[in-house]
């Protein structure tokens, strides 16, 4: 792994940002230059680039300032959850925040989430309040909800803002734009690295719950988001990793009575996938729109349940693990499972 610094040597600073890249585009220019005007000072920037060919030198604008800014280079394509797990272990601090390469951030949002953990020692983790870019009036997430088999969309997705404009808790953060105390981190032992692309951001909050943390919703912390402008909005790529990743963090981290209950509810989904479809509505509608046949997302379904499922001994072993650091009880984490949940045929719609 390669290391160039620009104008810092990672020196400890309060809050690490990381932002893991893969094609350095005008996008992740846009996303420093919105860092480089925060109010809030104590922090580094790192961005992750997973190119493999050192795509942000070769494409770093020369009104872009490198001030504060370190770049490291995995080498290869590491995913979402490794590239923060790097950048947080190079760049140590109390916290590390995570934004993506296609966000923009409002001058006081490291103010907001930093001040948002200073005052809540029991949440590991806090939640922007991200904004959909170029949709007038719509956000993109406030926090994150769950649904019966395991799938996490964005709270108030598509929604106005002012529809949530008071802090509060929320399951968990979305990675899109959020920040994470480190001792949080070192205690889950951070985002899980085969993840790779989708869900990491649902399985750390879930291990993070089981560990006694909790999450604040900031709503003064606000983000602009390109939503998946990265990996499109409804890919082959995007549809194998969400249904995997899915299967993944349920096998690891629901209790037993809810992994049966996620079973029967999964077909249940597949269903008003189905009916939403053919009203020409959510994300599998959105698989066909953009010239994917229905057949094609089957065919990504079977292969994601077959790569859990060779999974399936490790997943056993990463259980054990969780169950026996677990700072709440079965019914304690159900009760946060319900509090913040979303129905399956919304997340169909969706």
């Amino acid at each position: 792994m390669a290391r160039a610094a620009y104008n810092t040597d990672l020196q400890p600073y309060r809050v690490t940002v990381v932002i893991p890249t893969l094609s350095a585009d005008h996008t992740l220019w846009d996303c420093v230059d919105g860092l480089h005007r925060q109010t809030y000072r104590d922090f580094c920037i790192v961005i992750v680039d997973n190119s493999g060919s050192r795509r942000v030198e070769q494409n770093w604008p020369i009104e872009t300032s490198r001030q504060g800014v370190a770049v490291l280079h995995p080498g290869v394509n590491t995913g979402f959850g490794a590239a923060v797990n790097l950048a947080a272990r190079e760049a140590p601090a109390d916290f590390v925040a995570v934004i993506n390469d296609d966000a923009v951030a409002s001058p006081d949002w490291l103010n907001e989430l930093v001040s948002a953990l200073d005052h809540h020692p029991e949440a590991g983790s806090a939640a922007s309040q991200v904004r959909l870019h170029g949709v007038e009036n719509a956000l993109d997430s406030a926090g994150m909800l769950i649904a019966a088999d395991g799938t996490s969309k964005q709270r108030g997705h598509g929604q106005p803002p002012e529809n949530f404009s008071q802090p509060c808790e929320v399951l968990l953060a979305s990675g899109s734009a959020s920040i994470y105390r480190q001792t949080m981190l070192t205690q889950t032992g951070g985002f899980d690295d085969s993840f790779f692309l989708y869900c990491e951001d649902t399985d750390l909050g879930l291990r993070a719950r089981w560990a006694g943390w909790t999450c604040r919703y900031v709503p003064s912390a606000v983000v602009h988001h390109r939503y998946s402008h990265s990996a499109g909005r409804a890919s082959k790529l995007k549809a194998y990793f969400v249904e995997r990743n899915r299967l993944l963090l349920i096998a690891k981290t629901f209790p037993l009575t809810r992994i049966f209950r996620a079973l029967i509810a999964t077909p249940v989904r597949y269903f008003h996938h189905l009916l939403a479809m053919r009203r020409g509505q959510g994300v599998a509608a959105r698989f066909r729109q953009d010239g994917e046949s229905a057949w094609t997302l089957v065919a990504c379904v079977l292969r994601a349940h077959l790569a859990a499922a060779a999974r399936l001994p490790h997943l056993c072993r990463q259980r054990r693990a969780i169950q026996r650091s677990a700072k709440i009880t079965p019914a304690e984490f159900q009760s946060a499972l319900n509090r913040f949940s979303i129905s399956l045929r919304q997340v169909a719609q969706l």
